[in-house]
């Protein structure tokens, strides 16, 4: 594999990030006393934070199991992997279809050495790591394509990451390309924080966020979320709530993040 950044890049521990961030509130401890500290300040103001990382998580189970159970798609690109926890990815994938391929993508140096010693394939299948970053698109599906067959459905994740590409043109940009690799019957996953549900809460949680050294954050509208997925066959219930994509006896109180599946019909 030929990554874009050094794999052992400094691990800068002092400034908070957002992978060990997720990590500290979905009860893991592959973070730091910045992390930790940054966390806090943020659910000062936004309490319903730890359930939204929560429900985030839920979302992505209940997405790759449908895609997988119902669709039929056996390959994952998943990018913005973020640190292992439980219910990852390949860990659903292989449970309905061992035979399932997915190649995680980070440019954290963290998330890559803990994701190559963890997300360990079922033999029937296979999994890949790729350190790059979701603006490198190109160099991205390159490397993609030594584990994953584009001419065959392939599932792009983009959960939580496309928040941290803050100019709309580039973020566009970079999903375009992705959905142009994809062949016809390949999908599209997106979750992404919005104002909608508790703006104040939000404003007042980012700006903790930045002010603490974070990485600049965009928090977009519903219908700039719903541009990212524009000529594509959206799966119902369309955009929504992560909580409330296609619910499975689990908690679907609103929180800002908001999900869509779509699907590349043509």
């Amino acid at each position: 594999m030929t990554d874009a950044s050094p794999l052992n890049a400094a691990i800068q521990s002092d400034i908070p990030h957002s992978a060990r961030l997720w990590n500290y509130l979905l009860g893991g401890k592959d973070n730091f006393a910045a992390d930790r500290e940054a966390a806090e300040q943020v659910l000062a103001y936004m309490p319903e934070l730890v359930q939204s990382a929560r429900f985030n998580r839920e979302f992505l189970g209940r997405a790759v199991r449908h895609l997988v159970a119902e669709a039929g798609v056996r390959q994952f690109l998943d990018i913005g992997t973020g640190l292992p926890t439980a219910n990852n990815t390949h860990e659903v994938a292989q449970s309905v279809a061992p035979e399932t391929r997915v190649v995680y993508v980070d440019n954290d140096p963290m998330v890559l050495v803990h994701a190559r010693a963890l997300l360990t394939s079922d033999p029937q299948g296979a999994t890949d790591y790729i350190d790059a970053d979701v603006r490198q698109p190109d160099h991205i599906l390159t490397e993609a394509r030594r584990t994953l067959d584009f001419t065959r459905p392939v599932a792009v994740m983009l959960l939580g990451i496309l928040n941290f590409v803050v100019d709309d043109a580039e973020a566009t940009r970079i999903v375009r390309r992705l959905v142009e690799a994809l062949p016809v019957g390949g999908y599209l996953v997106i979750s992404h924080p919005t104002r909608e549900v508790n703006p104040e809460a939000v404003d007042r949680a980012m700006d903790s966020w930045r002010a603490g050294g974070g990485a600049a954050m965009a928090v977009r509208t519903p219908a700039e979320i719903a541009a990212f997925v524009d000529g594509l066959e959206i799966l119902e219930p369309g955009l929504v709530t992560c909580s409330q994509w296609r619910p499975d006896g689990n908690d679907t109180t609103p929180v800002s993040e908001y999900a869509v599946v779509a699907r590349k019909a043509s």
